[in-house]
């Protein structure tokens, strides 16, 4: 697609992140550059507290998701022991968490984004009005300055264009970067049928259950600027 770097951001882990990257540097230019640049990084299950680990089904564990890309080798290494701090320490269920503590202590070197809808500014704004989505916004950018940006995703999503017009105003009150991006499941649009098959095999439920796990629509492919 023409595309000068492509980054991998698995939940949770970077268990990908070396096939991930040898394929990169199977694939070059003549003049020995890469084709692709590689950027790793890793969508994050942020919680309130990692080292909890008990809950109830009427004070569920607040775990939203938080993208962060390595931007040097210190970032890289700092993704490392965030990640594996996240099975070490904040490991609940299936889901290696960590949290504020974490990201303020290792946060040198990375990149970060207001997200999907499923990170912590993004569900602030959409449950607890625009005032305090800019409280929690103004978190992360005391945080990564200028390596903080206001992330635009389009999913034919109600909520979504909610989230954005906030964002929108945010990046111009506060001079920051836009970034287009489209959180991305699967390759092509017509590949939506199997991955949802496929997510009915990941949490053990019948494809017809009215109640199972779902994506909204089949626009989580990998699009490129003309989609």
């Amino acid at each position: 697609d023409k595309m000068p770097a492509i980054a991998i951001s698995d939940h949770g882990n970077m268990f990908g992140v070396f096939e991930f990257v040898k394929e990169a540097y199977n694939n070059k230019n003549e003049d020995g550059s890469l084709k692709v640049k590689p950027i790793v990084g890793c969508e994050f299950y942020i919680t309130t507290d990692r080292t909890r680990k008990t809950f109830s089904k009427e004070e569920k564990d607040p775990r939203n998701h938080q993208i962060l890309l390595a931007k040097n080798e210190t970032g890289y290494k700092n993704l490392v022991k965030l990640t594996s701090l996240g099975y070490i320490e904040g490991m609940y269920s299936k889901y290696p968490r960590i949290d504020k503590t974490l990201i303020h202590k290792y946060h040198e070197g990375l990149i970060a984004t207001t997200c999907c809808l499923g990170a912590l500014v993004p569900q602030t704004i959409l449950k607890k009005g625009e005032a305090e989505g800019e409280n929690e916004f103004k978190w992360w950018l005391n945080i990564f300055q200028e390596d903080y940006y206001v992330e635009q995703q389009k999913h034919g999503m109600p909520e979504q264009e909610k989230v954005n017009e906030v964002l929108i105003k945010l990046a111009r009150k506060y001079k920051l970067k836009i970034i287009a991006s489209n959180d991305s499941h699967y390759v092509d649009q017509k590949d939506s049928e199997a991955h949802d098959i496929l997510l009915c095999l990941q949490t053990g439920k019948d494809f017809i259950d009215p109640d199972r796990f779902k994506f909204p629509n089949d626009k989580f492919f990998f699009k490129t600027q003309y989609e």
